[in-house]
Protein backbone atom coordinates (compact mmCIF):
# COMPACT_ATOMS: atom_id res chain seq x y z
CA UNK A 1 0.00 0.00 0.00
CA UNK A 2 1.48 3.12 -1.11
CA UNK A 3 0.55 6.46 0.87
CA UNK A 4 0.69 9.70 -1.20
CA UNK A 5 2.38 12.07 0.79
CA UNK A 6 1.81 14.96 -1.73
CA UNK A 7 0.91 18.36 -0.44
CA UNK A 8 -2.60 19.35 -1.07
CA UNK A 9 -4.18 22.90 -0.93
CA UNK A 10 -6.82 23.29 1.26
CA UNK A 11 -8.98 26.24 0.47
CA UNK A 12 -11.54 27.29 3.52
CA UNK A 13 -14.89 28.70 2.88
CA UNK A 14 -17.69 29.51 5.71
CA UNK A 15 -21.52 28.57 4.64
CA UNK A 16 -24.40 29.66 6.46
CA UNK A 17 -28.27 28.04 6.54
CA UNK A 18 -30.40 31.03 7.70
CA UNK A 19 -33.97 29.75 8.70
CA UNK A 20 -37.20 31.43 9.04
CA UNK A 21 -40.75 30.28 9.41
CA UNK A 22 -39.89 26.56 7.76
CA UNK A 23 -37.80 28.62 4.94
CA UNK A 24 -34.39 28.95 4.29
CA UNK A 25 -32.39 31.48 2.29
CA UNK A 26 -30.41 30.57 -0.90
CA UNK A 27 -28.34 32.70 -3.28
CA UNK A 28 -28.80 32.02 -7.18
CA UNK A 29 -24.62 31.13 -7.99
CA UNK A 30 -23.90 34.18 -10.38
CA UNK A 31 -20.41 32.28 -11.42
CA UNK A 32 -19.19 28.35 -12.26
CA UNK A 33 -18.44 26.02 -10.62
CA UNK A 34 -22.83 25.53 -10.43
CA UNK A 35 -23.56 28.91 -12.28
CA UNK A 36 -27.68 29.21 -12.25
CA UNK A 37 -28.12 26.69 -9.56
CA UNK A 38 -28.97 27.30 -5.50
CA UNK A 39 -26.49 27.32 -2.95
CA UNK A 40 -26.35 28.50 0.36
CA UNK A 41 -24.60 31.73 0.91
CA UNK A 42 -20.89 32.01 1.79
CA UNK A 43 -17.19 31.54 0.69
CA UNK A 44 -13.79 32.31 0.99
CA UNK A 45 -11.98 32.93 4.60
CA UNK A 46 -10.04 35.98 4.35
CA UNK A 47 -6.33 35.91 5.61
CA UNK A 48 -6.63 36.52 9.65
CA UNK A 49 -10.51 35.92 9.55
CA UNK A 50 -12.10 33.32 11.54
CA UNK A 51 -14.86 31.21 9.73
CA UNK A 52 -17.61 32.40 11.81
CA UNK A 53 -16.51 36.33 10.69
CA UNK A 54 -16.72 35.27 6.73
CA UNK A 55 -20.09 33.73 7.20
CA UNK A 56 -21.24 36.87 9.05
CA UNK A 57 -19.54 38.92 6.18
CA UNK A 58 -20.64 36.45 2.86
CA UNK A 59 -24.07 36.46 4.42
CA UNK A 60 -24.00 40.19 4.31
CA UNK A 61 -22.38 40.66 0.96
CA UNK A 62 -24.46 38.09 -0.58
CA UNK A 63 -28.02 38.42 1.35
CA UNK A 64 -27.78 42.23 2.07
CA UNK A 65 -28.71 40.61 5.69
CA UNK A 66 -26.86 41.15 8.77
CA UNK A 67 -26.62 38.10 11.42
CA UNK A 68 -24.76 39.27 14.63
CA UNK A 69 -22.18 36.70 15.51
CA UNK A 70 -23.72 35.82 18.54
CA UNK A 71 -26.58 34.76 16.93
CA UNK A 72 -25.04 32.01 14.58
CA UNK A 73 -24.54 28.35 15.95
CA UNK A 74 -21.88 25.98 14.55
CA UNK A 75 -23.80 23.32 12.11
CA UNK A 76 -20.53 21.46 11.58
CA UNK A 77 -16.88 20.54 9.02
CA UNK A 78 -17.47 19.90 5.65
CA UNK A 79 -14.59 18.33 4.32
CA UNK A 80 -15.60 15.30 1.76
CA UNK A 81 -12.20 15.16 -0.88
CA UNK A 82 -15.09 15.63 -3.34
CA UNK A 83 -17.32 18.17 -2.48
CA UNK A 84 -16.15 20.70 -4.87
CA UNK A 85 -15.06 20.43 -8.58
CA UNK A 86 -12.09 23.43 -8.41
CA UNK A 87 -10.24 21.34 -6.16
CA UNK A 88 -9.68 20.78 -2.07
CA UNK A 89 -12.56 22.92 -0.18
CA UNK A 90 -13.44 22.10 2.97
CA UNK A 91 -16.41 24.56 4.70
CA UNK A 92 -17.37 25.23 8.11
CA UNK A 93 -21.54 25.89 8.35
CA UNK A 94 -23.08 27.80 10.81
CA UNK A 95 -27.33 28.26 11.34
CA UNK A 96 -28.99 30.96 12.61
CA UNK A 97 -33.28 31.58 12.79
CA UNK A 98 -34.69 34.91 12.33
CA UNK A 99 -38.66 35.15 13.63
CA UNK A 100 -39.76 35.78 10.45
CA UNK A 101 -38.03 36.25 6.56
CA UNK A 102 -36.50 39.05 5.84
CA UNK A 103 -36.37 40.70 2.32
CA UNK A 104 -32.67 39.31 1.07
CA UNK A 105 -30.82 41.78 -2.33
CA UNK A 106 -29.06 39.70 -3.96
CA UNK A 107 -25.22 41.20 -4.30
CA UNK A 108 -21.17 40.14 -4.43
CA UNK A 109 -21.36 36.99 -6.38
CA UNK A 110 -25.30 36.21 -5.99
CA UNK A 111 -27.41 36.78 -9.12
CA UNK A 112 -30.55 36.34 -6.75
CA UNK A 113 -31.28 35.46 -3.05
CA UNK A 114 -34.74 34.80 -1.51
CA UNK A 115 -36.11 32.28 0.50
CA UNK A 116 -37.17 28.61 -0.57
CA UNK A 117 -39.63 26.44 1.71
CA UNK A 118 -37.26 23.68 3.05
CA UNK A 119 -40.07 20.82 2.28
CA UNK A 120 -40.09 22.15 -1.66
CA UNK A 121 -36.24 23.30 -2.18
CA UNK A 122 -34.30 23.32 -5.84
CA UNK A 123 -31.26 21.06 -6.56
CA UNK A 124 -28.79 22.45 -4.67
CA UNK A 125 -24.82 22.89 -5.46
CA UNK A 126 -22.27 21.41 -3.91
CA UNK A 127 -23.20 19.31 -0.78
CA UNK A 128 -25.44 21.86 0.65
CA UNK A 129 -28.63 19.78 0.63
CA UNK A 130 -26.67 17.91 3.46
CA UNK A 131 -26.02 20.86 5.21
CA UNK A 132 -29.34 22.43 5.09
CA UNK A 133 -30.60 18.97 6.57
CA UNK A 134 -28.36 19.00 8.97
CA UNK A 135 -28.74 22.76 9.91
CA UNK A 136 -33.23 21.67 9.60
CA UNK A 137 -32.45 18.96 12.37
CA UNK A 138 -30.74 21.04 15.19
Amino acid sequence: MSTDTTDETIRYTADVVLLAAGHVLLIERGWEPFKNRWALPGGHVDKGETSLAASVRELEEETGITVPVADLRQVGAYDAPARDPRGRYVSVAYTATLPAPVEPTAGDDATAARWWPLDALPDLAFDHAEIVTAAAHR
